[in-house]
């Protein structure tokens, strides 16, 4: 753990985030964003590698085995549980060196103009939430991953 990572700080318990674990294992985290009390884009989640490694070149084999079918897993379970009909995958590393994947859904009737990863937050009909809808929707994508844990 590198001391002044946001995400291993994550990890080991020190910062709390909104919602709760999704998914993991001895290699990846799979929580939701948090936007600081802010209301949520719901269903914004997180991969995140456990290991400190700045960039997916870094990664190992197992590290990137698990990490590439957990984005399968996650993205479908978001497309099932959630009615997402598209699924945003970014990976930047430019404000925390640690690898982790932002998932972002797009719901359906998302205008058009709206249809990129960041900017779904600002479609008029955005799907935003408090913490206890967050902690559901956690609740809900951790129950379809345990019920169809080869999909």
């Amino acid at each position: 753990m590198v001391e002044s990572c946001f995400i291993c700080d994550k990890h080991s318990g020190k910062i709390q985030t909104a919602g709760t674990v999704i998914y993991q294992n001895e290699y990846i985290y799979v929580g939701h964003i948090d936007s600081n009390g802010e209301p949520n884009y719901l269903g914004h989640l997180m991969i995140d590698l456990k290991r400190h490694v700045p960039t997916l070149g870094d990664m190992n084999f197992e590290e990137a085995s698990t990490f590439g079918v957990t984005m399968a897993k996650i993205s479908k379970a978001l497309k099932e549980s959630e009615n997402a009909e598209h699924i945003y995958a970014v990976v930047s590393g430019n404000s925390v060196p640690h690898v982790h994947m932002h998932i972002i859904p797009r719901y359906p009737n998302t205008p058009k103009e709206y249809w990129a990863p960041f900017a779904v937050y600002d479609a008029p009909n955005a799907k935003m939430g408090d913490e206890s809808e967050v902690v559901s929707l956690c609740e809900r994508l951790k129950s379809y991953l345990e019920t169809n844990p080869h999909e």
